[in-house]
């Protein structure tokens, strides 16, 4: 008989720790995770298609995609606002984009400059749209190579001067930590903790996760996320293909246990599928016209699956 791998343990571990957790507290696994979609990866397909999209397979909250990217771009609130409320859909949080022209970074002022400006029209947008939080990336995505060894602080030092917005306009910073083949800086969980600790600001606390960056950079995934706890606002979902869940070899149901333990089925925290696709660098999705029937079937099948897989956790019992 084959003994334990490590991961076998593991996620004996967790079986238990939830199990115990559950057994001792039982009211407080009784509320559903909230079952977000980040739209940013339907390119350029029209707001109101993908809310129909979201809102035929059962999903209530949506992520904006962050796309206010100078004063006269992006989604106007009024029109988005109605759109929203045509599909009975509610924000969950906007996804901040950030790449070598908003670079907060960037050893060019100018690009630093343009990340500052972008993060207080993004606040703006959350806060009107009731949004829970901003996803901000400490360097550009698609630049795994460094400028120099000083990113990390002058990062910090240029998301100080507008930290304050977030308590401002009571929105979250969610600081993402990303694998090191699309970003320079902030990988783990443990780096985004120490990124939070040197910005020291009550509205930069918290932290959206991506399974599909800790499958890469952290040692196990539950324990990544037990180790984000309560500052864990979002978590984005894919299979260990970046492609919808069910489709790959991603245990789900350690995630979903490894969220219910940290208290991600309360009020304002989200499971926020963002399945884009394999490569190095997933930012062209936002400009591509999209593949209508594709995208159908990628939303039907990753909610299915998710659901499936949560009920199944739900069950589980000593």
């Amino acid at each position: 008989m084959l003994s334990e791998q490590n991961v076998d343990r593991w996620k004996r571990e967790l079986v238990e720790q939830y199990l115990a957790a559950k057994r001792a507290d039982p009211e407080r696994f009784e509320p559903r995770l909230n079952l977000s979609w980040s739209n940013w990866g339907f390119g350029l397909e029209e707001l109101e298609r993908s809310a129909e999209r979201l809102a035929s397979n059962g999903v209530t909250y949506i992520e904006l995609h962050g796309n206010h990217y100078g004063p006269s771009l992006g989604y106007e609130v009024e029109e988005t606002r109605a759109v929203l409320r045509q599909y009975g859909l509610q924000t969950s949080g906007v996804c901040g984009m950030f790449s070598d022209d908003n670079d907060l970074s960037s050893n060019r002022p100018v690009c630093q400059q343009a990340a500052l400006d972008y993060i207080e029209r993004e606040v703006e947008f959350t806060h009107a749209m009731g949004g829970y939080y901003l996803l901000v990336v400490p360097a550009s995505v698609g630049r795994a190579d460094a400028y120099d060894a000083y990113e990390f602080e002058r990062s910090v030092l240029a998301l100080k001067r507008v930290a304050h917005v977030f308590s401002e306009q009571g929105v979250k910073a969610a600081i993402e930590p990303i694998r090191s083949a699309e970003t320079s800086i902030v990988h783990t969980v443990a780096d985004a903790l120490d990124y939070i600790g040197a910005v020291d600001s009550p509205g930069v606390q918290c932290i959206n996760g991506d399974v599909y960056h800790m499958q890469v950079e952290e040692q196990y995934i539950p324990k990544a996320i037990l180790e984000a706890g309560d500052r864990l606002v979002n978590l984005h979902l894919a299979d260990s293909n970046r492609r919808a869940l069910g489709d790959g070899s991603l245990d789900l149901d350690a995630v979903i246990m490894a969220a219910y333990l940290v208290g991600a089925n309360s009020e304002g925290r989200f499971m926020t599928p963002e399945p884009l696709g394999p490569g190095a660098g997933p930012y062209p999705a936002r400009n591509g016209v999209p593949d209508v029937p594709a995208l159908d079937r990628l939303v039907h099948d990753t909610v299915g699956y998710f659901r499936e897989r949560e009920d199944a956790v739900r069950s589980m019992s000593a």
